[in-house]
């Protein structure tokens, strides 16, 4: 049920302009806080999987598939809390009304054809949906979606390198590139949807707002499947 009883902010004329005005002291201190624990997790994924090209291409081959290894595991501490935020932002607006700024996906930001294909049904729905809620809503459940869907395609992909059990191992090196390429995509493009979510968003809300990222943050980590080294022979 919507809880009307405090009303949101006023919004601002675009998503561009949100970016680039400055969030009150104790919103910025919750924004900045939520933006480092999750550029933290993609900063340690990212050094990974690239320790692990670089490996690759200097003919390390059994140093690059145990670094794709934990490039898997490190993908996971990274989506979880990503997907923490994305549900956090839905079921707040969903309970609220909040009523932040949105502006479509475009495809033309992702590279693999999953993210390309969610991207631009999205932007086809955002034509229909005339209401600013549900386009905010829709593209929360989006991104959502592919951060989900695009973290399970690259983890598969890792455990198909490391296991040594493939037949074209070059072009899971590619889709494990596009998936961290669209990961990152995602991750910005939901950094943008908080700052505007967090403009309008009233102060009394603040820290309910914050417990529900950390709790379903919490919850998602816990249901994450279990990492299991491969060891090759």
């Amino acid at each position: 049920m919507q809880d009307t009883s405090r009303p949101p902010l006023a919004r601002g004329p675009s998503v561009q302009a949100d970016w680039r005005k400055w969030l009150p002291q104790e919103k910025a201190q919750v924004f900045l806080d939520l933006v480092q624990r999750l550029e933290k997790f993609y900063a340690m994924f990212s050094v990974s999987l690239n320790e692990a090209i670089e490996l690759r291409r200097e003919g390390s081959l059994f140093k690059s598939l145990t670094a794709i290894e934990i490039s898997s595991e490190l993908c996971t501490l990274f989506t979880a809390p990503l997907t923490g935020l994305l549900r956090a932002l839905s079921r707040h607006a969903k309970h609220f009304g909040t009523i932040p700024n949105t502006a479509p996906l475009d495809p033309a930001n992702y590279l693999g054809h999953r993210g390309q294909r969610s991207a631009r049904i999205s932007g086809l729905l955002n034509r229909v949906l005339l209401s600013q809620r549900l386009q905010f809503l829709h593209k929360v459940s989006t991104l959502e979606e592919m951060v989900e869907d695009v973290g399970k395609d690259f983890r598969f992909a890792a455990h198909g390198l490391a296991a040594g059990i493939y037949i074209d191992p070059r072009r899971l090196w590619d889709e494990v590139d596009v998936g961290h390429y669209d990961l990152n995509t995602c991750y910005r493009e939901t950094i943008v949807l908080l700052k505007s979510f967090m403009l309008v968003l009233p102060d009394d809300q603040l820290a309910a707002f914050q417990f529900t990222v950390c709790k379903l943050s919490e919850d998602q980590v816990a249901e994450a499947p279990a990492f299991q080294p491969v060891i090759l022979l």
